[in-house]
């Protein structure tokens, strides 16, 4: 029998203090992302403001992903353990400390990919500081240093999860969806370690750090459905 993530039994419907903890920390890293602190006044700040919508955007739909991760799994398993603390205050700590890497990194892009199709969205290059290869490198490479930490963070937490499997009664449909969990999450950390390194590597050369990211559309939906897959023939067989 194939995965089926919506059959998943949940195990913690009752939020845990540290579940609360996570919550509230992702919840104000969002706030950390606004487009502007303070209220436009006139039409002019208004107007600046909104060029910034599409990198805000972006901004917290990663946050998001993440954030649902940590809520996935803490559904799933309920538990509430020294294990489970640790990795989600290491979390939480990234996570305070990535927004700011988070929303310069998404600007940049947005702003790149406006220039190059000649649109007024978000801010100048020049206005971010990034004047050549070495300074796209450089971002890569705090960004990705973020990026890996958050997404090694969820790894262990399902990693964690599976060495219980047996305490927790995992059944076969439970143990192929945590170790696709575990497996996404290694792919995602491993895409921010390629990139992190490529960057840090050649860091005068033409910025390479974004492939990684961008083959995460691809390669993702690949493993998960080949590892369904192939672990629902085993089941049949």
């Amino acid at each position: 029998m194939a995965g089926d993530p919506d059959q998943f039994r949940l195990r913690g419907l009752d939020m845990t203090r540290i579940e609360t903890f996570t919550d509230a920390a992702f919840a104000f890293a969002l706030t950390l992302l606004v487009i502007s602190l303070d209220p436009p006044t006139t039409m002019q700040t208004l107007t600046g403001a909104l060029v910034h919508v599409p990198s805000f955007v972006l901004a917290a739909t990663l946050l998001m992903v993440f954030w649902n991760a940590h809520h996935r799994w803490s559904r799933r398993y309920g538990l509430d353990d020294s294990a489970t603390i640790i990795l989600s205050c290491l979390l939480v700590f990234t996570v305070l400390v990535f927004v700011y890497p988070l929303r310069f990194m998404m600007s940049a892009l947005v702003s790149g990919t406006a220039s190059m199709m000649g649109l007024s969205i978000g801010q100048d290059m020049r206005s971010l500081g990034i004047a050549g290869a070495h300074d796209a490198n450089q971002m890569f490479v705090i960004y990705g240093a973020g990026f890996m930490t958050m997404s090694i963070a969820i790894a262990l937490l399902n990693l964690h999860a599976w060495r219980r499997r047996e305490d927790l009664g995992l059944n076969a449909m439970e143990r192929i969806e945590t170790r696709v969990e575990l497996g996404t999450w290694c792919i995602l950390f491993i895409a921010g370690l390629l990139s992190t390194v490529t960057a840090a590597a050649f860091p005068d050369a033409m910025p390479l750090g974004g492939w990684p990211y961008a083959l995460l559309g691809i390669v993702v939906p690949l493993y998960q459905r080949y590892t369904r897959r192939g672990q629902g023939a085993i089941d049949d067989a």
